[in-house]
């Protein structure tokens, strides 16, 4: 049996292509977290908001921001997870980072690609999936437009192979089935306007993955005067609310993660052992 984990949602506004002005209010709100956590999740784009402007606020892989992310990761002694805006080659990606407290990461290409601000036409789409370790536990973490395109989203089924003793020397193995990852992990820039599909698909992508999902999203306006309420929240795998923050606050608040209500809820109701097998082209 794992043990909880505990995750810290940061609900903030973001400050126009002012790298410096966020990593500092980020670190100010950060600091003053009073309680211990395993991960600290920031919104999408969190050094500059959601910009276009790849030229200007793009960093490399040693960059300011990846500086940062290891510092808060080894003070707090836990995970931080967000995106950033990163140049490779000649291409630009919104790039995830996962950023353990050994100094230590991972990361993450953004697949879906928001069109309707054209972010397709000046970043390159990922292709492959992340999932990491926390604890014993599974996550998948991915960014904004992602949470509507379940089939990237979906939670799989993946064989286990188990051993059990029957008599004093023969051994006999089965599989069982066990899904891929136990949380995911949503960072947004997600606009007001649309905040009721977000909170909509929150709890979908919980019920159908049984897993429990956490959405973290800004609050403020961009520059391009586009509101953000934030309505980050923490949702179980029955669909059912963990934590929320309120809209339109700039608050982080901590949740913490049940395995043994997830796994009893798994055991009881496995209806992902009669899901659909497909390939993702």
């Amino acid at each position: 049996m794992l043990s909880d984990i505990t995750i810290t949602l940061i609900q903030s506004t973001l400050h126009w292509e002012k790298r410096e002005k966020n990593l500092d209010m980020f670190s100010g709100i950060i600091q003053a977290m009073q309680d211990p956590t395993d991960l600290i999740i920031l919104p999408e784009m969190f050094s500059t908001g959601f910009t276009m402007n790849t030229k200007k606020c793009h960093e490399k892989m040693n960059g300011k921001t990846m500086e940062w992310m290891a510092a808060v990761a080894k003070g707090k002694k836990c995970a931080i997870t967000g995106s950033l805006i990163v140049k490779e080659g000649k291409n630009f990606f919104n790039r995830l980072i996962w950023m353990k407290p050994d100094g230590k990461f991972d990361w993450y290409d953004k697949r879906h690609l928001f069109r309707m601000m054209e972010e397709d036409k000046h970043f390159a789409p990922g292709s492959e999936k992340l999932l990491v370790d926390l604890n014993g536990w599974k996550i998948c973490p991915v960014i904004c437009y992602d949470l509507r395109f379940p089939v990237w989203c979906r939670n799989r089924m993946i064989s286990t192979s188990l051993k059990k003793k029957k008599g004093k020397n023969q051994k006999i193995s089965r599989d069982k089935q066990a899904p891929e990852y136990d949380l995911l992990v949503v960072i947004a820039n997600w606009p007001e306007i649309r905040r009721n599909a977000w909170r909509i698909l929150l709890q979908a992508r919980a019920i159908e993955n049984q897993c429990y999902v956490a959405g973290v999203n800004r609050v403020g306006k961009d520059g391009n005067d586009i509101s953000f309420s934030g309505n980050s929240e923490v949702v179980e795998p029955r669909g059912n609310t963990v934590i929320s923050i309120k809209p339109y606050e700039e608050k982080s608040e901590t949740a913490k993660l049940s395995w043994f209500e997830l796994s009893q809820f798994r055991e009881k109701f496995p209806a992902g052992l009669d899901a659909d097998e497909f390939t993702l082209q």
